[in-house]
């Protein structure tokens, strides 16, 4: 299940994006606001608790999402501005990191870190920016399978036809919600015509 977003704003933030005079910072504060558009179109399948609160007219319930239900993860290190996105919606929902490295000349991705919380039965939302190939987030879907969550979401930034068909071919239960679907991947794997490499130019790394 695959939802695009659609909207003047998404386009007008993926193209700010887009602009190599974006720099570091801009950039992270594009993405935060874009993994917050992300959220709010893939939380509508979450379900709501109610719990009494004070407020001025006394104790009364109120529904609010159960956020020790979900387990953000985000694929580091690209996906740690869409983290930072999330934490000031989310504060009370736990964390997990995956680092994982793409290989450029087998374009296959590898992960060499991994820190889980419990993700028995609980909402994991995976977040990665880049959805090129899908080796990486396939990847990352498989690890996550195994600690038994009730249910994945996947929130990316931009994608490619390719790497979104690859996904849903190993993983259909999983739902991605993107921001924009780009045209294709080029000769190298990379997503065309993309935005360069998002953890390069969120933390000003040199090529």
């Amino acid at each position: 299940m695959i939802k695009e977003l659609s909207h003047p704003l998404v386009a007008e933030l993926i193209n700010r994006l887009r602009k190599t005079e974006t720099n570091a910072a801009q950039f992270k504060q594009i993405v935060e606001e874009l993994t917050r558009l992300l959220f709010y179109e893939a939380s509508k399948s979450l379900n709501l608790k109610s719990h009494i609160v004070t407020t001025w007219q006394g104790d009364l319930p109120f529904d609010f999402i159960n956020q020790n239900e979900l387990v953000l993860i985000p694929i580091m290190r690209a996906g740690m501005p869409m983290l930072n996105g999330l934490q000031n919606l989310l504060p009370d929902a736990p964390n997990g990191f995956l680092a994982m490295k793409r290989d450029e000349t087998t374009h296959i991705a590898k992960t060499y870190y991994q820190r889980l919380p419990d993700c028995s039965g609980k909402t994991v939302i995976l977040l990665d920016p880049m959805l090129a190939t899908g080796g990486s987030l396939s990847d990352a879907i498989a690890l996550v399978k195994q600690h038994h969550p009730k249910q994945i979401l996947s929130l990316n930034i931009i994608g490619s036809p390719e790497g979104i068909k690859s996904v849903l071919n190993n993983h259909s239960d999983v739902a991605i919600t993107i921001a924009q679907i780009d045209e294709r991947l080029d000769e190298n794997k990379f997503i065309y015509p993309g935005l360069g490499d998002a953890g390069d130019r969120a933390f000003n790394t040199p090529e």
